[in-house]
């Protein structure tokens, strides 16, 4: 039974088991409370989380729409920047900006025409001689068959057997479709590569006058901040690509000397192949560039790949020992490590482009801490040089080894001043 008050009606106290016993009914006359009313700000906090998650799916909307073009700006900025110190040493001697870019462009340009016309004469012309030889190839393979496995095959059967078999007929309509997938593909390629040059033309051309423009919305001491971060960028930038370039005109040269001398066709485009790939694809670059020469060489003789092959050897070492650190030294100081895991960590982000700018971004960003970031001098402590200290208990295993050996035949050690007493 509910607790009552004097006057019989219910008690307002809690109920012991957790229930509230209703409130007492006003009396004759008066008013009743008001409703509870939303409050005030409710319906604006609404309307703002619903605009915010409004602009946050518009703008990831719009960002994955446009991550090919980012990705297009990202490149063009990055070889305006190697081409700006060359840009920028030709104004300074009274050459146009714009004359002077489009000067590098056109180098650029008539160097890679030149490289993939030479690699794709040389494809062309082993594919050429492959088909011709194939015949040949294809009766060795048939006699071979006929004489180990008693069989009585021909060439022609097999000619038609593949002309009426169904995976050929397969085969050959799948390639019409990929015909037209390529066809695409080399369409979206070369509008890619006019927006990269058209933006990275601009870029290098209008360097000093984007500068302006970006300093005008800083105050004076983030516009120092933002022209020395600009200028790290250039310098490392522009040394990564002349370094890697003389370094890839050196093993070019070197690997040319080499394929001449053992009569290996078509050395000038595969030294080129050499050099390019090896110096642009870090720590393993030089084994990847190397397998194509060793491929060709094989077809004129064995003993040729394996000479190919210890020549790549021996000059990856001579490289890395070497002709690099006096390169690099000032240019792109960059452990190898950190270098392959910037390699794998732009491939994994952005592809192939990913790959070639990441050694630059990385040398950038490590130039700009490093001259940010305080630094100490190190304790001088024996374990900072890569061993342990000596203990003083006694003579080490060494010191003990090295008296045994002192002490004549038949003879006593030589007392000291620790064995005394």
């Amino acid at each position: 039974m509910a607790p009552t008050d004097d006057t019989g009606q219910l008690s307002q106290h809690p109920s012991p088991f957790g229930t509230t016993p209703p409130a007492k009914p006003p009396a004759d006359g008066a008013a009743a409370p008001p409703p509870a009313r939303m409050p005030r700000w409710l319906p604006r906090a609404m309307v703002l989380a619903l605009a915010l998650f409004g602009a946050f799916q518009l703008g990831s909307w719009a960002f994955h729409q446009l991550t090919g073009l980012l990705i297009n700006i990202v490149i063009a900025f990055f070889l305006a920047l190697a081409i700006e110190p060359a840009v920028s040493w030709m104004a300074a001697r009274g050459m146009r900006r714009g004359l002077a870019t489009a000067l590098m462009f056109l180098a650029v340009i008539v160097v890679s025409a030149g490289f993939v016309t030479l690699l794709g004469s040389m494809l062309a012309g082993q594919i050429i001689t492959m088909v011709e030889e194939f015949p040949a190839y294809l009766d060795s393979v048939i006699n071979w068959i006929n004489a180990h496995f008693e069989t009585d095959l021909k060439r022609v059967d097999i000619q038609e057997g593949l002309l009426r078999s169904d995976w050929l007929r397969n085969y050959v309509q799948n390639s019409a479709t990929g015909v037209l997938d390529v066809s695409a593909q080399v369409i979206g390629g070369l509008f890619q590569l006019l927006t990269i040059t058209l933006f990275s033309f601009y870029f290098a051309a209008d360097g000093p006058r984007l500068r302006r423009a970006l300093c005008s919305v800083l105050p004076p001491a983030k516009q120092a901040e933002v022209l020395r971060a600009w200028e790290i960028a250039v310098n490392k930038t522009g040394g990564y690509l002349y370094s890697r370039g003389l370094m890839a005109l050196i093993s070019g040269i070197a690997h040319y000397v080499l394929l001449q001398s053992l009569d290996v066709p078509y050395a000038p485009v595969l030294a080129v192949w050499v050099g390019l790939v090896s110096q642009f694809i870090p720590t393993i670059g030089t084994y990847l560039a190397g397998a194509l020469p060793m491929l060709i060489a094989f077809t004129v003789d064995p003993w040729y790949a394996l000479w190919v092959l210890i020549f790549v050897v021996l000059y990856q070492q001579f490289e890395n020992y070497v002709l690099q650190p006096k390169l690099t030294a000032k240019t792109v100081d960059v452990h190898p490590a950190v270098a392959f895991g910037s390699v794998v960590a732009g491939t994994a982000l952005l592809g192939a482009v990913g790959a070639l700018i990441a050694i630059p971004a990385i040398a950038t960003l490590q130039a700009f801490l490093g001259a940010y970031v305080k630094r100490y001098d190190v304790t001088d402590d024996p374990r900072v040089h890569g061993h342990r200290g000596r203990r003083t208990g006694g003579p080490g295993l060494l010191t003990r080894v090295r008296r045994t050996w002192a002490r004549p035949s038949g003879g006593e050690a030589p007392s000291s001043e620790n064995d005394k007493g």
